[in-house]
């Protein structure tokens, strides 16, 4: 099986909606997709997009794909890659999708110049734990996210 990896173009935005709903129902939160074709499409097509996604193919069928943005680090002075959504379909997990997803994120960190190749995983996916581990993936475990989302986002904006 070869697995080929290739840039999103704006027809695959169904599939990576679909994609992403199939993440969420795998990491428990199905209710808590609201994102759409259009706001997807203009996320990742606009003129200044927020996020790029690639698209991973067997025999010219999508079964998986990783959305990813850059940051920046005011530590290292350089930009940071980080990868917001990868997935693969069940029925191709363990053939080297992820693994060449991986990689090929890490080639475009490289040539973008990136000190960093970041990710957050749920505690409890032991799966995708040691498949990020088997990479060479370090926990950062002495750092916690935190967010500020929906009431609490606007009341912060308001001074509240």
């Amino acid at each position: 099986m070869t697995v080929a990896i290739r840039p999103a173009v704006l027809a695959d935005v169904p599939v990576i909606l679909r994609f992403v709903r199939e993440l969420a129902e795998y990491e428990r939160a199905a209710d808590k997709v609201v994102a759409t074709e259009t706001l997807l499409a203009d996320a990742l097509f606009a003129q200044q997009p927020a996020a790029y996604a690639v698209v991973a193919e067997v025999d010219g069928v999508p079964v998986g794909m990783a959305l990813y943005f850059f940051n920046f680090s005011t530590w290292t002075g350089w930009r940071g890659l980080y990868l917001e959504d990868l997935y693969v379909t069940p029925d191709a997990r363990g053939s080297g999708v992820g693994g060449a997803l991986l990689t090929h994120l890490a080639g475009i960190a490289v040539a973008r110049g990136c000190t960093r190749f970041e990710w957050a995983v749920l505690d409890w996916n032991a799966p995708a734990i040691a498949f990020y581990l088997s990479k060479g993936a370090e926990p950062m475990n002495e750092w916690r996210t935190y967010r500020v989302s929906g009431d609490a986002l606007t009341r912060l904006a308001e001074g509240a």
